[in-house]
């Protein structure tokens, strides 16, 4: 009845109008409020924003420290009017964040490739858009993520984490792409792959349009005789045999799972839908059987289960899991530089929380593609790139299992 609704209505706006506006408005003495679906106001050290403070104490700075001193050593002790006595005279080290050479997050660039495996991660890039069908750019991928590392430090608030600290990080460049040429630049990627992966460091690699996910791939599998799980997020299937008489960016993944220690069957693909999927994908995806969630499937059952999911096929009867991330499956408004853009995505929230949970349990290695700076505004989208790349390294580090994919290595590296 009116009168009830009346009733019913009064009450919410009495608990909603602040006690003051209700003083003025002759609403009579203030009425305590106890709610108690908040956290204790008056107890503000249970949240984890106080948790994450005080884990900061217990982070070492042993690698910060050495830092600032080889920077004092190479780049020269700064003039006498500078009162921190840690600036050098040239920028040598993380500061300033505007200055010195981009490699990935400042980290040493390993010119000699024969190193690597002196090092935890290694992050490499692959410059190659050779394989796009609509937007070119992605070639200009690797530089756009590498310039605007440069923001970001080691160190992650959240999850008490500093990158710096707790694993070793190395930049060896780029692969040696060949322009117009697919199946030669595929060797060169299996090659840097295979050879990154064989001396036991995780291969971070930076695209790069979609079409390198077959021989990134392939050139982790060459180097072992275990089975390998692929975790792939986009919004396209990717899966088709040949596009325009060719292994474009829309193929990876039908040829990825040609190869006999990686089966098709735990080929799990998140995001997939709109109206960018090719109907000659569809039938592919039927036959092998790959492991398929929409959108709709995401915003049904959440990321966590998604993430859970997605883990238990990848990892069904498989030794490692490979990550492969495009950077289109995420909402278009906040990913303008890339080649395909299909709005209705993840939002960048949902994208990090479920490579966190995907990398926790770790990984034999990762890729983000389809970066495309010319097309990017104030290189917001090569920050989502970078920030999945960390991401993915903080959960790893997080969990324990930075260097779990060692144990899968062994088959010794043979050059394609």
């Amino acid at each position: 009845p009116p009168s009830r609704r009346k009733s019913v209505m009064s009450s919410v706006v009495r608990r909603l109008v602040p006690l003051a506006r209700r003083r003025a408005a002759g609403g009579g003495a203030a009425i305590s409020q106890t709610r108690e679906h908040h956290p204790d106001p008056f107890n503000p050290k249970t949240t984890g924003g106080w948790k994450a403070a005080v884990k900061e104490a217990s982070i070492p700075t042993t690698k910060h420290d050495e830092e600032i001193q080889r920077g004092l050593r190479l780049g020269l002790q700064g003039a006498s009017s500078i009162n921190d006595k840690t600036i050098p005279t040239f920028s040598r080290g993380e500061l300033p964040h505007f200055a010195g050479i981009n490699t990935f997050l400042k980290a040493p660039y390993v010119e000699d490739v024969n190193d690597v495996g002196n090092y935890d991660v290694a992050v490499v890039g692959v410059p190659f858009d050779g394989g796009c069908t609509y937007r070119a750019g992605t070639r200009f991928g690797p530089q756009g993520i590498r310039r605007i590392s440069a923001l970001y430090t080691p160190y992650n608030y959240e999850r008490g984490i500093d990158l710096r600290e707790q694993m070793t990080l190395a930049d060896v460049g780029d692969v040696f792409t060949i322009p117009a040429n697919l199946e030669k630049s595929f060797d060169q990627i299996s090659n840097a792959v295979a050879h990154i992966a064989s001396t036991g460091a995780f291969p971070v690699i930076l695209g790069g349009d979609h079409s390198i996910g077959f021989p990134t791939v392939r050139g982790i599998a060459s180097v072992t005789s275990k089975k390998i799980g692929i975790i792939h997020v986009d919004r396209h299937a990717d899966i088709q045999e040949f596009d325009m008489d060719e292994r474009m960016h829309t193929t990876p993944y039908f040829h990825a799972t040609n190869l006999p220690n990686v089966p098709a069957k735990n080929l799990v693909q998140i995001g997939i839908g709109g109206w960018q999927v090719p109907r000659p994908a569809v039938g592919n995806m039927i036959e092998r059987e790959t492991n398929i969630f929409t959108m709709e499937d995401i915003e049904k059952n959440g990321i966590e289960k998604i993430a859970e999911m997605a883990l238990e096929r990848a990892w069904d009867g498989t030794d490692a899991v490979y990550l492969s991330y495009d950077i289109d499956s995420i909402e278009a408004a906040f990913v303008p530089g890339t080649g395909w853009p299909e709005p209705g995505g993840l939002l960048p929230r949902e994208a990090l929380k479920l490579v966190g949970l995907v990398a926790a349990e770790g990984l034999c290695g990762m890729e983000v593609v389809e970066v495309s700076p010319p097309y990017d505004h104030a290189d917001i989208t090569s920050l989502m790139g970078l920030r999945i790349c960390v991401d993915v390294m903080g959960s790893m580090v997080a969990h324990g299992v930075m260097g779990k994919h060692k144990e899968i290595i062994d088959k010794p590296f043979v050059p394609f």
